[in-house]
Parts: structure tokens; C-alpha cells; sequence
């Protein structure tokens, strides 16, 4: 009687998940799903290693500086600050959700979180450290030597590991639960009726064209200035610093949609503040498409229902250095 029971409560749990996962819109976007951590000890240790700004040349500079957890995956700068206050590039794309994007950096010139973790640290314009002097330094820490020989069975790691563990932490910096997420689930009153009504204008003014999937967008480049071109005096010249290809000047990643309420300034350059600003340029330069101010309007309460549950991170204790690790060089 009791495995009946159980049985019939199996069946009844199955057939509620299959008709909630039936009820997901047929939309061409798709609701997040959480993070499933199936390593705890390699995200901690990752975790550390995100906000640990001794992988840096100055001990100031951390990854957290310019994906800042606190601040959509960003910082929320036209530019990064880098090592003695350089002035970085480009604009900080967020963290947040990266693990959905095709390839990292806005010319996608690395192709997993795994690869990009490792760029900034050897980067002259931002942590302005090398791979050889941060594992190094960690090596020196007796708590990372222990942390990295139960996570991966050995003292002598590399940069491998490092840059491993890193976008192990990554991967769980998903946000779920957005409203419009909520919506694609089924429920008619996650949105409200101009968000509903921007939703539907996205869509059929041809946004979701390069703006879809998961993470409404990350999957491809486009031309920045398809209709009409783009004004800046960014020197980035996109996918083709990758290619070598003419053709890709001024083509980049597609950013993502998600959080973009919390990721501003926009575009490559950082050069739009607004939401309203940056839905009516890109109307204009990739549509061809003057919307009204209300239709705006409607567009950026839509792009506002995108902003998902953020992740909920306990600060780490990060493990003291030693008499023996290299002291950091700020100043020089």
C-alpha cells in the first residue's frame, strides 16, 4: 500500500512538471533556469578567486572591480578603470548570465568563460599582473595550496586551474525569476500592460531578431549601425580584430537583454545612459524604425520586466597571505 501510494504521488508530481514545463510560451525566448552546483568546494574556491584582488599587479583590482556583483555584473562606467587608473577599452559587459553567450568580450575573442578569465589578469590596461605571478602569489597562500589540492589533487596548479575555478563560479551568476520569465511560465499577471504591450513591439519591430533566446541575445554579431552608422570615437573595431576581416568592422557580440536596467551605460563605447536613448538609437540605426514616445515607453518597461533574481553572495574571507608571498606593487 505504501509503494502504491508513493507511486501514485510520483505520478501526480511528473504529471504537474509536465504540464508546467508544457506551459512555457512558445516564445523565441526562453525562461532562465537556476544554477545547479554540483561542485560547492570549486565555486567557493572560485568565488575567493573572483574577489581576490591580489591577481592583480596593484592588489587593488579584483574581478569583482569591473563585473561588480552588487551592480548588475558591471560597474556601471563608460569605460573600466584599470592599473594606475588607466581608462580601459571598452565597456565592461556584464557577468551575469555569461555562461549563456556563444564566446566572451564584445569581439567574442574567447570562446569560454574559462579562456576570458584569464585575459584581464595578464591585461597591461587592467589587473596588469602575469599568469606566471599570480599563481605564484597563490602558491605562496597555505589556505589556497590546501583549497586547490582538495578541489582539483594537486599543490602544483597553474593558471588552469585558476582560470577553471573562476568560471566554475561564473556559471552559477544566473538570474532567474524575472518577471517576463515568470510570464513565459504561465502566469497572465507578471507583466503589467505596457509591458505586455512593449514585449509585443520588441518582437514585431524585429528586435528579437538578434535580441532572442535564453539571454536574449549573445549568440551572434551584428554590425553596430545596420541602417544608418554609428557615431563614436571608440577606437574598437569589433569582430574584425578577431577575423582580420573588413567585412567585421564594427561587428559585435549581441549583448545581452538580461538585468540591462542595472548594466547601463550602453553599447560598446558605454556611450548611452538611458534606456529611452539607447531603444530609440538602436531603432533608428538597426530598424530603421522611429518608435513614438510611447512606444519607447512601452519598449523600456518591457526591458525593465527582464531584470532577474540576482545572486545572493556571502562575501569570502579571503586567506591571508604569507611571510613569503609577493607583496603588491600599486604605485610603480
Amino acid at each position: 500500500m505504501l509503494s502504491f501510494r508513493l507511486s501514485a504521488a510520483l505520478l501526480v508530481m511528473g504529471m504537474a512538471f509536465g504540464a508546467s514545463a508544457a506551459s512555457v510560451r512558445n516564445e523565441p525566448v526562453q525562461p532562465i533556469t537556476p544554477a545547479e552546483i554540483t561542485d560547492p568546494a570549486k565555486v567557493e574556491l572560485g568565488k575567493k578567486l573572483f574577489f581576490d584582488p591580489r591577481l592583480s599587479k596593484s592588489g587593488f583590482i579584483s574581478c569583482n572591480s569591473c563585473h561588480n556583483l552588487s551592480m548588475g555584473g558591471s560597474d556601471n562606467l563608460k569605460t573600466s578603470i584599470g592599473d594606475r587608473w588607466q581608462e580601459g577599452p571598452i565597456n565592461s559587459p556584464t557577468v551575469l548570465n555569461s555562461s549563456l553567450n556563444m564566446a566572451q568580450f564584445w569581439d567574442g575573442r574567447a570562446g569560454t568563460l574559462k579562456e576570458q578569465a584569464g585575459g584581464p589578469i595578464a591585461n597591461p590596461k587592467e589587473m596588469a599582473f602575469t599568469h606566471e605571478l599570480a599563481v605564484e602569489v597563490l602558491r605562496s597562500i597555505p589556505q589556497y595550496v590546501a583549497e586547490f589540492n582538495a578541489v582539483y589533487g594537486k599543490e602544483d596548479f597553474g593558471i588552469d586551474e585558476i582560470t577553471d575555478a573562476i568560471a566554475v563560479f561564473e556559471e552559477t551568476l544566473v538570474t532567474p525569476d524575472a518577471p517576463f520569465d515568470l510570464w513565459l511560465k504561465g502566469d497572465d499577471n507578471a507583466l503589467t500592460e505596457q509591458q505586455l504591450a512593449g514585449y509585443q513591439l520588441f518582437k514585431n519591430s524585429g528586435c528579437v531578431a538578434c535580441h532572442n533566446g535564453v539571454n536574449l541575445g549573445g549568440t551572434s554579431f551584428q554590425k553596430m549601425g545596420l541602417i544608418e552608422p554609428y557615431q563614436t570615437t571608440n577606437p574598437a573595431e569589433g569582430r574584425a580584430a578577431v577575423t582580420g576581416k573588413d567585412a567585421d568592422r564594427f561587428s559585435f557580440k549581441v549583448p545581452t537583454l538580461r538585468n540591462v536596467e542595472l548594466t547601463y551605460p550602453y553599447f560598446h563605447d558605454g556611450a548611452v545612459d538611458t534606456l529611452t536613448e539607447a531603444v530609440d538609437i538602436m531603432g533608428r540605426l538597426q530598424l530603421g524604425r522611429h518608435f513614438t514616445d510611447e512606444e519607447n515607453a512601452q519598449i523600456v518597461a518591457f526591458l525593465k520586466s527582464l531584470t532577474g533574481k540576482q545572486p545572493e553572495i556571502t562575501l569570502p574571507i579571503l586567506p591571508p597571505s604569507h611571510d613569503n608571498t609577493p607583496r603588491p606593487v600599486p604605485f610603480d
